[in-house]
């Protein structure tokens, strides 16, 4: 059983000024736990619908959990953890960056394909969801724990310091199937709604694009921001073989 103060502080979390005023996060589903907890990543509490999860969960009902809960439908665990320290960049060869991202599935599933293909930061602008968000955490699937996540008031800036080339994604770029696409460079996201920022498409050496194939008149507005990415991931990691 969790007391009030308990409860109150687990759904604060759910804002990041709440997050970064107390230094503590929630997570929630057995697999993503189980990552935290593995990678040695300190909890204060631990809850579980389930007897056999932890010997340090404290066991509640169903009806409890749901009291607790982020989501509609809550998983049988939940654990609030403890903010990682700010880590350094590891200025890998290749860099992704996200501009404005502000959809937190979205932003969990370009973390969980930055681990898939070995790549282990993500650049992202101030203004893009904040990567220990509950929803964010659990679309990640985990994956939060090997990648990390830098924040920047100057995207373009930032990237700019890493003296690589910095390619952008917009729908009028160069088809990625016929752009030999460098391994030693930055790749900049952006949101769906609102494209690359203006201060950041200013300091691109080149657009790029996942093409549509469909030429009937009725065809897609635009393509999923971590679809995208999972496209473009996968073809840059094909012209290395």
């Amino acid at each position: 059983m969790y007391s009030n103060n308990q409860r109150k502080l687990i759904l604060q979390l759910n804002k990041k000024k709440f997050r970064l005023a107390n230094k503590l996060f929630v997570a929630e589903g057995k697999k993503v736990v189980n990552e935290l907890i593995n990678a040695g990543w300190s909890y204060k509490m631990l809850f579980s619908t389930e007897d056999n999860f932890n010997k340090n969960a404290d066991v509640i009902k169903d009806e409890e959990m749901k009291k607790i809960t982020h989501f509609n439908s809550p998983s049988p665990v939940l654990g609030v953890f403890e903010l990682p320290d700010e880590k350094k960049i590891l200025a890998e060869p290749t860099t992704i960056a996200v501009d404005g991202i502000s959809d937190p599935g979205n932003l969990g599933t370009i973390i969980r394909l930055c681990d898939w293909f070995g790549l282990s930061e993500l650049f992202c602008s101030y203004d893009t969801v904040d990567c220990f968000n509950p929803k964010v955490i659990q679309a990640s699937a985990g994956s939060i724990v090997r990648v990390r996540c830098h924040y920047f008031n100057d995207l373009g800036k930032s990237l700019e310091s890493l003296n690589k080339p910095i390619f952008g994604t917009s729908t009028n770029g160069n088809s990625i199937y016929s752009t030999k696409l460098l391994d030693k460079a930055s790749y900049v996201f952006g949101s769906e709604a609102h494209g690359i920022s203006e201060s950041i498409l200013s300091q691109l050496n080149g657009e790029l694009s996942v093409p549509e194939f469909r030429i009937d008149e009725s065809k897609p507005e635009s393509l999923n921001v971590a679809t995208a990415t999972a496209i473009f991931l996968s073809e840059l990691n094909r012209n290395k073989n």
